[in-house]
């Protein structure tokens, strides 16, 4: 299945309502956003990392900021994590890099999303390049059970 069929799949299934858009090839976040008419801070990134016993979670960040590694470890009361290569998030999830979302991903991880994403519409990867999705992001946290919490700094 193609990665934005599972991602289709996956928001069916969680009776999410997004909505798919194809959209010219970017070089970057900030490319991306151009090209749809939004904000950097309009489109959240699907982060892998990678926790030291081997397994993974999610953390959703809006384009405008970064992981906060003390919040988040803090959160998680772990002293050690990690970003893994792209070849191991592809591995993880399924995804590649600059196309992974938590929706249809190989292993359902658990979701970690910033509080700056909450109250609006979002643009987020859709499981292939050139293709990005809309969705309200408290819907998507709601379907992904996912911990909302402050976990990122400006960049």
């Amino acid at each position: 299945m193609r990665g934005t069929e599972r991602f289709l799949a996956d928001a069916a299934n969680r009776g999410l309502g997004v909505q798919l858009v194809e959209r010219a090839a970017a070089s970057s976040l900030e490319d991306a956003a151009r090209i749809m008419g939004i904000t950097p801070a309009d489109i959240v990134k699907s982060l892998v990392v990678k926790h030291r016993d081997g397994t993974f979670l999610f953390a959703l960040v809006p384009g405008d900021r970064q992981i906060s590694w003390p919040k988040l470890r803090a959160l998680l009361g772990v002293n050690k994590l990690s970003m893994p290569s792209a070849e191991v998030a592809f591995e993880a999830t399924g995804y590649e890099r600059g196309t992974i979302t938590p929706l249809g991903s190989r292993t359902p991880w658990p979701v970690y999303a910033d509080a700056n994403i909450t109250g609006r519409r979002i643009s987020m990867g859709a499981g292939e390049h050139g293709f990005s999705a809309f969705v309200d992001a408290d819907e998507l946290a709601a379907a992904l059970e996912a911990v909302v919490a402050d976990i990122s700094d400006p960049i």
